[in-house]
């Protein structure tokens, strides 16, 4: 699983895989950085981790300003008494591409995450596309590590 989180407005990529047949063993990578980690739900917006011997309890608060409609998950995480801005986004979600293709205007980059063909081109070189609208239709496969 691949998510945009944005912390104190500071972009992530983090990729969670599990390590084993173990629920609660995960790896974490953070570009070329990766961590092992523990983790055990403790309530409904608390977390148990284990990272590097080390244990730590996150605590989600929801903000009241929260909908459904919002471009990510939007709430503070405490980690041993200091508050984060934090939003969680599925960069493969439909709501989450809009509100990042609105930050700002000129060309982007599109970027795989895995290898691919291209299939069919629906918007011609040059010209202008709105934010959510198909570029390209991809055949992929995801190959094993």
């Amino acid at each position: 699983m691949t998510y945009d989180v944005l912390i104190d407005g500071k972009l992530y990529r983090v990729q969670l895989e599990r390590s084993s047949a173990e629920a609660q063993s995960w790896v974490t990578q953070f570009g070329d950085r990766s961590v092992e980690l523990d983790a055990a739900l403790r309530g409904a917006d608390v977390l148990s981790l284990i990272i590097n011997g080390r244990s730590y309890e996150v605590e989600r608060e929801r903000g009241e300003a929260e909908d459904a409609e919002s471009a990510g998950d939007a709430f503070n995480i405490v980690i041993r008494g200091r508050r984060y801005a934090a939003e969680l986004r599925d960069p493969r979600a439909l709501r989450s591409r809009r509100a990042q293709g609105m930050q700002g205007a000129g060309p982007k980059k599109l970027v795989s995450p895995m290898p691919g063909k291209v299939l069919r081109v629906l918007a011609a070189q040059g010209s202008t596309v709105e934010a959510g609208a198909g570029v390209l239709v991809i055949e992929a496969m995801k190959m094993p590590d």
